[in-house]
């Protein structure tokens, strides 16, 4: 039984934990997107920090006696889930990267539809990658992932203590370069296959001026770019699986 004098010390630190558990799951892949009703996030972030609330509850001090000070403790745990939310949402722009290149390089980068890992338009092949990439990730149990980064972000970022501005910021644009590089790297193949297909067509209507080259470029380019697509698939995905296991390794003690 909880006596009365400790239900506003309960309320205070379950506030923070939701505060900073729920900023994770309305950014994290998988379990965070933007496709996944926000009743269905905020009850997925009131169980888990119902679930964490006892794991974590020693970690916090008692209620500050001001109002700023309440509100700069619920901002300090906003912006530490955001951080780590927002970490491993960038790590699935790699995959947005790389199917837009993927898309130009084969003739479909006017096939466009609604990403719901990002909640913008984009090419159909970015959308087809993301999909992918959240069906592994729940196939292979890296979500369990997510959650040990939300565990361990009280290990990494303790409460009350002054939040490192700097190296948030470096720690950001360390993983956004990789993102895109990540991305750029999954693609690479389909840049090298446009070069080499384009630079052959561009020599076949030298040659041969009377062909219509239009005609035989673009289905050729369609089918040859899905059966590139078709043989790297699975060293695509593996190679996103271990940079997104990599990133959020981080967060993990």
């Amino acid at each position: 039984m909880i006596s009365i004098e400790l239900l506003p010390q309960t309320a205070f630190v379950f506030m923070l934990v939701f505060s900073r558990l729920g900023s994770m799951v309305m950014l994290m892949p998988a379990i965070g997107e933007v496709s996944v009703p926000a009743q269905v996030r905020l009850l997925l972030a009131l169980v888990l920090s119902a679930v964490m609330f006892p794991l974590v509850s020693d970690s916090y001090s008692a209620i500050p006696p001001t109002v700023p000070g309440l509100a700069m403790a619920v901002i300090y745990e906003v912006l530490i889930g955001i951080f780590v939310g927002m970490s491993a949402k960038l790590i699935m722009s790699a995959l947005h990267v790389a199917g837009n290149i993927i898309a130009l390089q084969t003739g479909l980068a006017f096939a466009q539809n609604v990403d719901p890992t990002q909640g913008t338009q984009s090419a159909i092949l970015a959308t087809f990658l993301s999909m992918l990439a959240v069906t592994l990730i729940f196939a292979t149990d890296m979500h369990h992932l997510l959650i040990a980064a939300m565990r361990d972000s009280y290990v990494l970022f303790k409460p009350g203590e002054i939040l490192p501005v700097g190296d948030f910021l470096q720690m950001a644009v360390k993983v956004t370069s990789g993102a895109f590089t990540l991305g750029v790297q999954l693609s690479a193949p389909f840049v090298v296959f446009g070069l080499v297909f384009y630079i052959g067509i561009g020599l076949l209507s030298k040659l041969m001026p009377q062909i219509q080259i239009f005609f035989i470029a673009m289905p050729a380019n369609i089918g040859l770019g899905f059966a590139l697509l078709f043989l790297i698939l699975g060293a695509m995905m593996t190679w996103f699986l271990q940079g997104f296991e990599q990133t959020m390794s981080m967060f993990v003690q």
